[in-house]
């Protein structure tokens, strides 16, 4: 798909970020709103997947893991856009007996998901195991994840670095969504961790930085990221986004890291973003 394609999926995603969180009034809009147009990108344009042929070993197709798991409003939408489950199922989000819970899981077997998740600093380490099966089984295609920055608070993610990087492994694209956001303030008010570019190329990485709410950067720095697999390094995505882009009274604060707008909110949060696909 081209770059305007891309946007118009995007701006319907968005709007499905919003009604669902809205229709149960709970959930994590913020985040969900920033890590979109990256979302749409990976899933309609980069990435390697079969939607109708879902297994969970995902022999032969490129894996994505979702480790900042409250962002499930926006994982749940593209799955569902792309072709995993059918898109009214949207409509049951976080309601009981729903595949969709709040946080990724397993055990209803929603196709698309393969790791629960939402206890953060966990994903880098199961994206990592994935990677080096996929090397065992001679299995060439990729494996991607996506953490919060927060999650470098985590001890379990610089353990996966310093393993990744030691052992060369060269199969898999990790991407940080830095909005410099967390559910307590900003990064820098709760645990600031100081640059991480350095960190990671200590650690021998290869690092890429984007602006993960311009499409077209997105598009670009995803396929130079698979570029440079097969080179005896891991690659890591920097990805500067805005929490809550696409609506103005969400953007450039953590109050909407997770609180749901009220009718009104979500009506003016509607008008900002344009209907182009339909609503479930």
């Amino acid at each position: 798909m081209n770059t305007d394609q891309l946007k118009r999926i995007a701006s319907q995603v968005r709007r499905d970020i919003i009604r669902q969180v809205h229709g149960v009034n709970s959930g994590h809009p913020g985040g969900s709103l920033g890590c979109t147009d990256f979302l749409v990108a990976l899933y309609f344009s980069v990435m390697k997947h079969e939607p109708k042929q879902f297994s969970m070993d995902g022999a032969g197709e490129d894996l994505f893991f979702l480790s900042n798991g409250h962002i499930s409003p926006l994982w749940y939408s593209v799955l569902a856009r792309s072709g995993y489950f059918p898109l009214q199922e949207l409509s049951t989000f976080r309601k009981i007996d729903s595949r969709l819970q709040g946080h990724p899981a397993t055990h209803e077997g929603l196709p698309g998901v393969r790791m629960a998740s939402g206890s953060l600093g966990q994903g880098m380490s199961v994206a990592l195991g994935a990677a080096l099966a996929k090397k065992l089984n001679k299995d060439n295609q990729l494996v991607y994840c996506l953490c919060g920055d927060g999650e470098m608070e985590e001890g379990q993610i610089w353990e996966a670095v310093m393993y990744a990087g030691a052992k060369k492994v060269d199969n898999i694209i990790a991407t940080i969504d830095v909005n410099n956001q967390q559910i307590d303030g900003s990064i820098d008010q709760v645990l600031p961790y100081g640059p991480l570019r350095p960190k990671f190329e200590a650690f021998g990485w290869e690092v890429l930085e984007m602006n993960g709410n311009h499409m077209e950067d997105v598009v670009l720095t995803l396929q130079k990221a698979r570029s440079l697999c097969g080179n005896k390094k891991p690659v890591v995505i920097l990805m500067k986004t805005e929490m809550g882009m696409g609506v103005d009274f969400m953007m450039g604060t953590h109050k909407w890291h997770g609180v749901a707008p009220n009718a009104e909110q979500t009506a003016t949060a509607l008008a900002q973003l344009e209907e182009t696909l339909g609503d479930y």
